[in-house]
């Protein structure tokens, strides 16, 4: 195909851009408290927002098949547009909580026709090495959803605006690139009408239900870590006085850091195979999980940092390649709802699993909550621990 050598890269810049939009109200969150006289409590309910607009825009996307029906390319610029237009508007100084909630609700209600609408475009394009390409994919959503933590460290001497108009401006030409130089893929099956039904049959086959309840055991632990590495960061200045931060700066490396070994699990899984892979690296962040209240009593800094780059980097590296494992394992017409209906049901489980460590940090000021992210990744192996009807390689 003409230009396919750049497909891969539009489509992980675009990715990049465009997921961009996901954590800018956290990155201003001070800000917005200030100018809007907003409580503290503001950015839990201002990222649930995030949260429930992508669950029922891919709830909505699932049901109506919208990225099988029409061009993902379309879809995915489309909700470029509207998700950035929504993100810009917080800038509104007439803005109040119900508002900027809105706002936020409506931006991720967009981005569920950003994140795997662009995982559908992937698969439409490789499908051998759909595991490396997804990588890539996924790692610019890491890398996407970080970015917003850097903006504010290097925009301090700019209005806080700056990092809203800068997001929504990268999302349009992440939509546009895409767009303009990626038309449909090779492999794509358009599905001719609306199959309401398909939300349940995806889940007839036992293979995908396998890799569906991996990934879910693997999303209660990733949202819920990347909410709270700064509060971790900040919990333990405060225990340690001696010891001081740049909480935004370090929070953009341990979570962005994520995006390269996405990349690099990719890679890996190429040569030992997608679940193997998926298995080991789910393992791992499940045994970060289990040691996490005796690592964050140190009294190194250089260690509790090394430590959250390892758990920054395992914890989603399998997110690639259980995406992957569920795309094998669906019908060629339905692939794209299928990774939309796991992405709505993967985030239903995010805001669970938030609002659970919510409670108990303000229940508990001690390490060993931690210790029930856990229970995904259990669940998660326990899933992927099964012997399928068939190897998946």
């Amino acid at each position: 195909m003409k230009h396919s050598k750049i497909i891969l890269p539009v489509i992980v810049l675009s990715q990049f851009c465009c997921t961009s939009l996901w954590f800018a109200g956290n990155g201003v969150i001070n800000e917005l408290v200030l100018n809007f006289d907003l409580n503290e409590s503001a950015l839990g309910h201002l990222t649930s927002a995030v949260q429930f607009g992508f669950i029922i825009g891919t709830l909505l996307f699932a049901i109506l098949t919208i990225a099988d029906r029409f061009s993902p390319s379309k879809v995915f610029f489309i909700s470029a547009l509207l998700g950035a237009f929504f993100n810009l508007c917080i800038i509104w100084d007439s803005n109040s909580l119900i508002s900027l909630l809105t706002l936020r609700f409506l931006t991720g209600f967009f981005l569920a026709g950003i994140y795997p609408v662009g995982m559908k475009i992937a698969t439409d394009y490789y499908n051998k090495g759909l595991g490396k390409s997804l990588g890539f994919l996924v790692g610019a959503l890491v890398l996407g959803t970080a970015f917003p933590h850097l903006l504010k460290d290097l925009t301090t001497t700019y209005p806080w605006k700056s990092v809203l108009i800068t997001t929504s401006a990268l999302a349009v030409f992440g939509g546009i690139a895409l767009l303009a130089l990626v038309p449909d893929g090779p492999f794509r099956k358009p599905s001719q009408n609306t199959n309401l039904s398909a939300f349940f049959n995806v889940f007839q086959k036992r293979d995908f239900r396998a890799a569906a309840f991996g990934y879910f055991g693997h999303m209660w632990e990733l949202y819920t870590f990347w909410v709270f590495v700064p509060l971790i960061l900040k919990q333990y200045t405060i225990i340690n006085a001696d010891v001081t931060f740049n909480i935004p700066l370090l929070s953009f490396i341990i979570i962005g850091l994520g995006g390269l070994a996405c990349i690099f699990s990719g890679y890996i899984a190429q040569m030992i195979g997608t679940k193997k892979t998926a298995f080991i690296v789910l393992l791992l962040s499940c045994l970060c999980c289990l040691i996490s209240p005796l690592v964050f009593t140190t009294t190194s800094e250089i260690f509790l940092i090394g430590f959250l780059i390892f758990w920054g980097m395992v914890v989603v590296a399998d997110s690639p390649l259980l995406s992957t494992l569920v795309a094998q394992n669906a019908s060629s017409e339905l692939k794209g709802t299928a990774l939309t209906i796991v992405n709505c049901l993967g985030f239903t489980i995010t805001i669970i699993s938030i609002q659970v460590m919510t409670s108990l940090v303000e229940l508990s000021n001690s390490n060993s909550i931690y210790f029930i992210l856990a229970l995904g990744p259990l669940l998660g192996l326990i899933a992927l621990g099964r012997k399928q009807k068939t190897t998946i390689l």
